[in-house]
């Protein structure tokens, strides 16, 4: 503890302050994971299934507590690497990791540097073991397949980087899939900056696919995608496993050719009102030169307001339902960019500061690791009026409360702030865990 002489403030001299207040924390918040992990058998599941290839014959910090370490870390908003440092004498961190004092800056770096392939393989089979668990509570009835990319910024000689046309910036450019109905994140693959959205995706749902059959069998699954996802390869593989598609399409001739009908109604529909908005929705059959066979295609002409040009939006699918619901379903598609905002803002997905692409990779999928049990406590746990909240208002609510450690002859009682306005949603959280069904392997 830093200890310094009384200072009196010049604004009020009669007010002093110094750094001698006790053994305090302001994450007392992080016990309410601690006690989900126990719950889930988070803990246990990573001393039986997370090692590196490590050479060294003894450590004092292991590999799976440096695994948690870093997730509390981030579960905390504390992303830096150099902020192990400052939390190595951290009551409540000491407390919930049950060790003495935590790992330092270096050796986070050295346990990162470990990682390899078999890492890689390693907590993508933790995720599904905790997926697995969490869906035990309630098997989903759908699951929608959102798909997309983005761009994770990199910043000099990195391996792998490259400059993305689409985004006109150099970085990463992963492959991702959500959950679209609950945000989870299904799957997340690092790639080159310079690949194309849809390069390997065929192989990277196709690994989702064959968790969801065994896992859940009986879960319809619906899939949207824009327009970089519009691969032949990718809707023969939807439709050759059940899955109900919509993928926008880029406008071509053929398309706009095809969509005469729908622009004639459009047309007169907007004969006695020029000014207003007004669209048309239709279908017709579309075959692509690369295509075997023709597609279902449901398309939008709208007429914005105050203007004269129609907009067109082509969507291919393989669903029967309207064209409107079709078009309205895709569009719903928007949520995604919420869940890859919520990702690098609320769980820096863009650490990925590594010269090494395979150390970055093993580092993103830690990070989304924790995503999904930060989103998982949030749907099981959490009052239903915070289940909507962002993860720093979360944050700011439930684990950034001051609290002050008291230890006895027995006990270790952890005195939570007593003018905390968030009382009750801690009380009520903490019995929610309690309370919590979940079927361990």
């Amino acid at each position: 503890m830093i200890s310094v002489l009384d200072s009196t403030l010049d604004c009020n001299k009669s007010l002093k302050i110094n750094f001698n207040g006790g053994d305090l924390s302001s994450d007392a918040g992080l016990i309410l994971f601690k006690e989900f992990f126990h719950k889930i058998g988070l803990e246990k599941l990573l001393k039986n299934k997370f090692k590196t290839h490590d050479k060294a014959l003894f450590r004092h910090h292991t590999d799976p507590e440096n695994l948690l370490q870093s997730i509390y870390q981030i579960f905390g908003a504390y992303f830096e690497d150099d902020c192990a440092d400052e939390l190595r004498h951290d009551p409540v961190m000491r407390t919930i990791l049950n060790k003495d004092n935590l790992a330092s800056q270096p050796t986070m770096s050295r346990f990162f540097n470990r990682m390899d392939e078999s890492t890689m393989q390693q907590l993508s089979e933790v995720t599904r073991i905790l997926r697995r668990r969490l869906y035990s509570v309630q098997i989903p009835e759908f699951l929608l397949l959102d798909l997309d990319s983005t761009l994770l910024d990199t910043y000099g000689k990195q391996e792998g980087n490259g400059f993305n046309y689409h985004y006109q910036s150099y970085g990463y450019h992963p492959l991702v899939c959500y959950d679209g109905l609950t945000g989870d994140l299904l799957k997340i693959q690092l790639r080159d900056g310079t690949d194309y959205s849809c390069t390997g995706v065929v192989d990277f749902l196709q690994s989702i696919l064959n968790e969801l059959s065994e896992d859940c069998p009986d879960t319809k699954l619906f899939l949207r995608g824009d327009s970089g996802f519009a691969t032949p390869d990718l809707y023969e593989q939807c439709e050759s496993n059940g899955i109900s598609y919509a993928i926008r399409l880029k406008e071509n001739p053929v398309l706009i050719r095809s969509a005469k009908d729908i622009e004639d109604d459009l047309t007169d529909k907007v004969k006695k009102d020029a000014l207003s908005y007004a669209v048309s929705y239709g279908e017709f059959m579309y075959k692509a030169a690369k295509w075997p066979y023709a597609r279902r295609v449901v398309c939008k002409v709208e007429k914005p307001a105050n203007q004269m040009v129609f907009l067109h939006t082509f969507v291919v699918t393989n669903m029967d339902s309207e064209p409107l619901d079709v078009i309205h379903f895709y569009c719903k598609r928007g949520t995604m960019e919420n869940f890859i905002k919520e990702s690098k803002n609320g769980f820096d997905f863009a650490a990925v500061s590594s010269s090494s692409k395979l150390v970055n990779a093993n580092r993103l999928q830690i990070h989304a690791l924790a995503y999904n049990l930060f989103n998982w406590f949030k749907r099981l746990v959490l009052p239903m009026k915070f289940r909507k909240l962002q993860a720093d208002t979360i944050r700011m609510k439930l684990i950034k409360i001051a609290a002050k450690v008291v230890r006895s002859a027995r006990y270790m009682v952890f005195k939570l702030c007593s003018s905390c306005p968030y009382q009750e949603e801690f009380i009520e959280t903490l019995s929610n865990i309690r309370q919590l069904q979940v079927e361990l392997e």
